[in-house]
């Protein structure tokens, strides 16, 4: 009877311990609402106060994997929680697979208002290569972004 409730114990655990690890990574539904969140604030604060709020590392615009991106229409980076990313070009900037997936945002956005993207990319929490659910909407002729990795 010990070895059937050792057993059992070490099941409910094992369980917990998946359930608490896919916590761990946001859904693409909060990759969304950061996106909302991130527009809801450019609006009410501005342009500059924005831009600076979404780069911040941590900042109140990173939850868990999921953190905001902006770019205008020639898809030079405004904002990113990589400074090295701010300021550059990234119209030439390709995933994992070799899509160019900044550039396929751009003309996305040219067409409509919001929409999603699959996307192969660098999770900075796992620090691997993962599929990746991107979410964007444009707003005042810059495209806002985030995205959420799929469970693998």
């Amino acid at each position: 009877m010990k070895k059937i409730m050792a057993c059992i114990a070490s099941f409910m655990f094992a369980v917990l311990a998946l359930g608490a690890h896919a916590e761990d990574k946001a859904t693409v539904k909060d990759a969304e609402a950061m996106v909302k969140k991130a527009i809801a604030y450019y609006q009410k604060n501005g342009r500059e106060k924005s831009l600076a709020e979404f780069s911040k590392m941590p900042g109140p615009f990173v939850d868990r994997d999921v953190y905001v991106t902006v770019y205008n229409d020639k898809a030079d980076c405004l904002a990113h929680i990589n400074p090295k990313m701010v300021n550059k070009n990234m119209m030439d900037l390709r995933d994992a697979s070799g899509k160019y997936h900044i550039k396929e945002r751009m003309g996305a956005s040219h067409k409509a208002t919001s929409g999603w993207q699959d996307i192969d990319f660098f999770n900075p929490v796992s620090k691997k290569i993962e599929p990746k659910r991107i979410y964007w909407e444009r707003y005042d002729n810059l495209v806002f972004a985030a995205g959420a990795y799929k469970p693998v």
